[in-house]
């Protein structure tokens, strides 16, 4: 049963910066080739960080310079920095600058293995108090409640990220333009942009109201060639409320995320089937 098409495919080359819209892209069994290939480091607090707690990454932007290619080594990304100037992502010069721009000491690396356990170990938390550090991270209020942390993969209660990997969760993150459009309708001030919730998957369902994809947990989906299992849904973190570019820091995001979709915007994926996956491919279930 068809339930949506691909409209749009977003690759992220440096974690938390803003990536590239492709036209199709391979999608293997650690998401699509490329994603999330490169990540800034926090010598100060230690453990590998992304906009939650350094939002100026996201006032850059990172591109391959050229072809990605299965079974051959990633190019190095391009990071495009506020002020427009262009640099490889292994020019320490890049680290330096966004170093100022944080203020504190920043680093970026390539992904490492796995079994480099220090590189991944998370790094020391804001707060003493964990609630309290959670509540930070996540965005809520002391009266909103919290995600539900042992539904998360469970190594990442000691590292920054899945080990081996820059991503927070899991490999693959979709998200339907309906859910932003109820997202919107209940609160019609904020702006629910994508770029936001940076999707790698945006789709059109065929369900045009409510959040369509919260229907999909626990079910198997054909993208195009591959299969996906969608695990559950993404509890949004304090970085969707950040300003970046045109749009504006907004805390009532979050309010209205809690409020209308328990702080869930969008769904995890992991692949059972890696493939191929073009705009405008067909999302069916999977009997």
């Amino acid at each position: 049963m068809q339930v949506a098409r691909v409209a749009e495919i977003h690759r992220y080359p440096v974690k938390s910066m803003s990536g590239e819209r492709l036209e199709s892209v391979l999608v293997g069994r650690d998401g699509l080739l490329g994603d999330r290939s490169w990540a800034a480091r926090d010598e100060v607090r230690g453990g590998i960080e992304g906009a939650r707690k350094l939002p100026s990454l996201m006032s850059c932007s990172a591109r391959y310079p050229g072809p990605v290619v299965a079974g051959e080594p990633l190019p190095v990304p391009v990071i495009e920095l506020p002020d427009g100037d262009q640099l490889a992502a292994n020019d320490p010069e890049v680290a330096k600058r966004l170093s100022k721009a944080a203020g504190r000491e920043l680093t970026l690396w390539p992904r490492l293995p796995s079994s480099d356990e220090e590189h991944y170990r998370r790094g020391a938390p804001d707060h003493d108090d964990m609630l309290e550090e959670l509540r930070s991270i996540f965005g809520r209020l002391p009266d909103e409640p919290l995600p539900d942390i042992g539904k998360f993969p469970p190594e990442i209660l000691t590292s920054s990220t899945v080990p081996g990997t820059y991503y927070d969760c899991y490999p693959l993150f979709l998200l339907t333009r309906a859910s932003l459009e109820s997202m919107h309708s209940t609160q019609p001030e904020s702006r629910f942009d994508a770029r936001r919730f940076r999707p790698n998957l945006l789709l059109d369902s065929q369900e045009k109201v409510g959040f369509p994809e919260n229907e999909w947990v626990g079910k198997r989906l054909r993208v195009g060639e591959a299969v996906v299992e969608i695990a559950m849904e993404c509890p949004r973190c304090v970085m969707t409320t950040h300003a970046f570019a045109d749009l504006p820091k907004d805390p009532k995001v979050m309010r209205s995320l809690v409020k209308h979709n328990a702080g869930n915007l969008g769904v995890y994926a992991v692949i059972e089937t890696p493939g191929i996956v073009r705009m405008g491919d067909a999302i069916e279930i999977v009997e």
